[in-house]
């Protein structure tokens, strides 16, 4: 029987990308390092780490048909994600960035061109056949169309015994009240620094704490901090955090939240749902339990502590995934991915995506 997928709801965005060795003064000229194109956006970016570290996996989103468009999806194509659930519009054009990464400290500096492209829709999301799918994140874009949508899983969910429900995660990361009404869904609920900093939280630890009280029964919030590292808070109380795993040289932080978001929901997907507490020790050790009523989930902590990192990549690595193959032993294969500071860091060439899998993911037992 063929595998269930990973589905992620949210934005594709095509990134203009330029490498400067320091951030520009305003109203100079300069010359850039390197320039290239490749597909950007939080959810389209969560789908290609997921696919590297071999889950199976596929993106909805919404795309204005163009060159724009034919390039995104022949990048979704080159690393294996599924696009069949893409909503293709009428009007508008496909949103486009021009982001700005300092060669100097990693800073990242983006400018979004937002288009009038409209997001994907509960009445697009009715089509999906969600006996496809094991796990769908959402991002949090239009908040009150990703409700529905998140709540005809529910409905889908309350009529299958636990091993065939899907979980589901969603993404906090703008501050704009409208997102604030997905803390209520969710299993797993990622709340960014930015929204925690607006809220006048000072820390991971803080931020849990005080909004734990607005995610649904039995679901586990989590925060990233930077290079403070990352915590979580479950139904038991108890505050897990882990100190980040930097890399040698810091190359740059684009996309780096989109390679957390899916090492996280790649490590629990991977234990399985519902697991009774004796899987523990096979599952690996202690790990992050995600309590749903009577359901519960037991994962072996995010052991992709540094998931770009030599021998740092567990998944099967044949077939499809030569590309991990090359993150992992720091070698240059077919596939585009040059290797750097030892493999801790891989950076695409301009035809392929995301420029983030340097990112060192918290390890959380």
């Amino acid at each position: 029987m063929e595998e269930k997928q990973i589905l992620c709801v949210g934005l594709v965005v095509l990134d203009i990308i330029n490498v400067v060795e320091k951030y520009p003064e305003e109203d100079s000229d300069s010359r850039c390092l390197s320039q290239r194109w490749q597909r950007g956006g939080n959810a389209s970016n969560s789908c290609t780490v997921l696919s590297l570290l071999g889950s199976p996996c596929a993106f909805m989103g919404s795309l204005a048909p163009g060159h724009i468009a034919d390039f995104l999806v022949a990048d979704f194509g080159r690393r294996g994600v599924d696009v069949s659930q893409v909503a293709w519009q009428s009007g508008g054009d496909t949103p486009c960035s021009c982001c700005m990464i300092s060669g100097s400290n990693g800073s990242r500096t983006i400018v979004l061109y937002d288009t009038n492209l409209p997001d994907v829709t509960a009445q697009d999301f009715e089509k999906v056949d969600l006996t496809r799918y094991k796990w769908i994140h959402i991002e949090g874009r239009n908040a009150a169309e990703q409700v529905k949508m998140l709540q005809r899983v529910d409905q889908y969910n309350k009529a299958r015994p636990p091993e065939l429900q899907i979980r589901t995660s969603v993404e906090v990361e703008k501050p704009r009240d409208e997102l604030y009404q997905l803390f209520g869904y969710g299993d797993v609920v990622f709340v960014s620094k930015d929204v925690a900093k607006h809220m006048g939280f000072q820390s991971a630890a803080e931020t849990l704490k005080g909004l734990y009280g607005r995610v649904r029964k039995g679901a586990v919030l989590v925060c990233a901090w930077a290079e403070q590292g990352a915590d979580a808070l479950g139904p038991d109380g108890q505050l897990l955090h882990s100190d980040a795993f930097p890399p040698p040289r810091v190359v740059d932080t684009l996309g780096a939240g989109d390679t957390f978001n899916a090492s996280f929901i790649f490590s629990l997907s991977q234990v399985g749902v519902h697991a009774h507490p004796s899987r523990k020790k096979r599952a690996g050790g202690p790990g992050l339990r995600l309590s749903s009523g009577r359901q519960e989930v037991w994962a072996a902590g995010l052991r992709w502590h540094r998931v770009m990192a030599p021998n740092g990549c567990r998944p099967n690595l044949s077939g499809r995934n030569n590309s991990l193959r090359s993150l992992r032993d720091g070698h240059s294969h077919a596939n585009g991915l040059n290797s750097h500071e030892g493999g801790g860091y891989c950076s695409p060439t301009p035809t392929s995506a995301p420029g983030c899998l340097h990112y060192s993911v918290p390890q959380i037992k």
